[in-house]
């Protein structure tokens, strides 16, 4: 459910996309927009009746234009955050399995990155406990 009220909390879906070999993808917060520059999982916020699988898999197709099944995303863990001005609790997904070839379709960089380079990679305070899961339940 997206937030509805002033004190709700901003739901936000992301997923690690994690290829053949290892390695995660990650995308840069490009220049006009919130924390621009820091490096996040992609993914997006829920529209009004929207389950959190299907906003997932509309955002990769329109960040990434990649296709992705409902099913081929499987709930890892979440992180629940205070900024000063919102609060978000941001669900992240595991994808192992797409078609298509992950492109920049809104302007921002894109990395795949591997498990012992994730911390060179500054993130918004929300995502840096998701790299702690993710890094000791998918990428031992």
């Amino acid at each position: 459910m997206a937030a509805t009220g002033a004190d709700d909390p901003l739901v936000v879906v992301c997923a690690a996309l994690v290829d053949a070999e290892q390695r995660v993808l990650l995308q840069r917060r490009p220049e006009g927009k919130s924390m621009a520059g820091l490096w996040e999982f992609p993914g997006g916020k829920l529209s009004p009746g929207e389950t959190p699988e299907a906003a997932l898999v509309r955002e990769l197709e329109e960040e990434l234009g990649i296709e992705v099944a409902p099913g081929a995303v499987v709930p890892l863990t979440f992180a629940s955050h205070a900024y000063p001005d919102f609060h978000i609790l941001l669900l992240l997904y595991v994808c192992h399995r797409w078609q298509g070839v992950p492109t920049s379709r809104e302007g921002q960089a894109l990395a795949w990155v591997r498990k012992d380079d994730l911390g060179d990679y500054p993130m918004p305070p929300a995502d840096k406990p998701l790299v702690a899961m993710l890094w000791g339940i998918i990428l031992r």
